[in-house]
């Protein structure tokens, strides 16, 4: 059994306190577990870890401001393609509304947290098991597409 520690929040502090001081960069830090799913074949729900994420860096707060690139091209640039096309879609997302959760070009893109969508990719990654308590590095999540 993995347990998430006791007091979190100083652990991931400290852990990006030292990060800082050693390298110099502010680097995010998250606790994660898998949270909770429902089994694909026996359609039971596997309570695994009740949050995905009961300690992080203030970095790692909010929801990502994202539209989906495959209802710009089968809509809105449907008639453009090669340079022209990767064009019409960078000057989009350069321009988007700041939230634009209720656009059609970001219907199907969940408004998760930070948290929650790093903690399932770095499930993903680490697996589950016996395997220990892994530390996944994950770099240019944050990074866009336009740069």
């Amino acid at each position: 059994m993995k347990l998430f520690p006791r007091d979190c929040q100083p652990i991931v502090d400290k852990i990006q306190a030292m990060l800082k001081k050693r390298i110099g960069k502010t680097v995010e830090v998250m606790i994660y577990g898998d949270g909770a799913f429902k089994d694909p074949m026996g359609y039971i729900w596997e309570l695994a870890d009740p949050v995905v994420s009961p300690a992080y860096t203030k970095g790692l707060r909010g929801t990502p401001n994202e539209i989906k690139l495959k209802y710009l091209a089968d809509n809105d640039f449907n008639h453009l393609k090669g340079e022209e096309f990767k064009k019409a879609i960078s000057k989009y997302i350069k321009n988007k509304e700041l939230n634009p959760v209720n656009t059609m070009a970001a219907q199907g893109t969940t408004p998760r947290k930070f948290t929650d969508l790093i903690g399932s990719l770095s499930d993903l990654t680490s697996g589950s098991g016996d395997k220990g308590t892994p530390i996944v590095y994950i770099q240019g999540y944050f990074d866009n597409y336009t740069e």
